[in-house]
């Protein structure tokens, strides 16, 4: 099958097309490269031993968008990563997030539904949940307001997808899922922001490869064991393998509605001082860190209840936190081999 994915040269995007070409799929990435960086392709081929097709192409100019359609007929399916995703970041700069992130999405749907592309898996997020009442939340758990600008944007997304997807011939999935961390086994391809990152794990890895001085831990007085925040984090492959099933699903019309909803994660909650502990266990390296303010937008704690993933979508997480630390500092100290 030919699939596009947008964002693809991003971190979970890479990943993606990865599994997807080591599946069989032919694979197209358009990317504005806002994050990231056109040398990822390069390493996608030195993994599969294929190069994907790459376009660098702005999602929010609806000319650009249909121009790549009209280009590449016979598209079978869109994985819709493409979007800005720092929590902080949105709440600084609202109108940015609205903008990019549900005008790039609009503007694909509209061509989707021109060019007769009718199935559709979406990055969406378990910021949807906004600061649960109950844990583990699971996909039937209240969606309560938005923390941030982000969140919201991934609250409209999806209801933009759901109403679309009853009026059309548009099958598709949003897949919710929680905090992705490590990199690819070869350490080819891993997470690598511009600039200062806003995630915790390449934070961590770049203090302890000397390249960040401090990592600051945003709140120790949150309402958790240790004070600091809790999150489910889940290895970036098994996320993208997630992908390649859901996809899977709806062309072989294993779908149970026009429009399904996943949890994607472990169904455990780490805090942020587990996960600094995990990462200086398998690295052998002592974190400097303070602990600093909170950071607006964050919520206490999240995890997920996976139960349906696992049991109808047929998915499963299967490394755990160190072993996903262990990959994450694995990649670094190959990027710095290559510095």
């Amino acid at each position: 099958m030919k699939i596009l994915i947008t964002g693809g040269t991003g971190y979970i995007g890479a990943h993606t097309v990865v599994e997807l070409q080591q599946s069989g799929h032919d694979v197209l990435i358009i990317d504005n490269l806002s994050n990231s960086y056109p040398e990822v392709v390069l390493s996608i081929q030195k993994i599969t031993g294929k190069m994907p097709v790459f376009e660098k192409v702005e999602l929010c100019d609806s000319a650009q968008v249909d121009d790549f359609f009209n280009r590449h007929p016979g598209i079978d399916g869109v994985i819709h990563f493409a979007a800005l995703k720092a929590v902080g970041e949105s709440t600084k700069l609202p109108l940015r997030y609205y903008q990019n992130n549900l005008f790039s999405l609009i503007n694909l749907l509209k061509s989707m539904n021109k060019h007769q592309v009718n199935t559709l898996i979406f990055s969406s997020s378990c910021t949807v949940y906004g600061q649960p009442e109950k844990l583990p939340v699971d996909e039937n758990s209240p969606l309560q307001p938005p923390m941030s600008p982000y969140g919201d944007t991934k609250q409209i997304a999806e209801r933009i997808i759901t109403e679309q997807s009853k009026v059309s011939g548009l099958k598709s999935i949003l897949l919710r899922y929680f905090n992705p961390v490590g990199a690819h086994p070869s350490a080819l391809i891993g997470e690598l922001p511009i600039g200062v990152p806003n995630n915790l794990v390449p934070f961590i890895t770049q203090t302890a490869a000397g390249k960040r001085d401090c990592l600051n831990v945003f709140g120790n007085d949150y309402d958790t064991p240790d004070g600091t925040c809790i999150r489910d984090y889940i290895y970036v492959v098994d996320l993208a393998k997630a992908h390649v099933t859901a996809l899977n699903r709806i062309l072989e019309g294993k779908n149970a509605s026009n429009c399904e909803v996943f949890n994607l994660g472990t169904g455990n909650g780490f805090s942020v001082l587990e996960v600094i502990h995990s990462f200086e266990q398998v690295s052998g390296k002592k974190l400097n860190y303070r602990f600093a303010p909170r950071r607006e937008g964050d919520i206490t704690s999240i995890w997920s209840d996976c139960a349906l993933a696992n049991n109808v979508l047929g998915w499963k997480a299967e490394k755990n936190l160190d072993e996903m630390m262990l990959s994450a500092w694995n990649w670094e100290k190959q990027l710095g081999k290559n510095n």
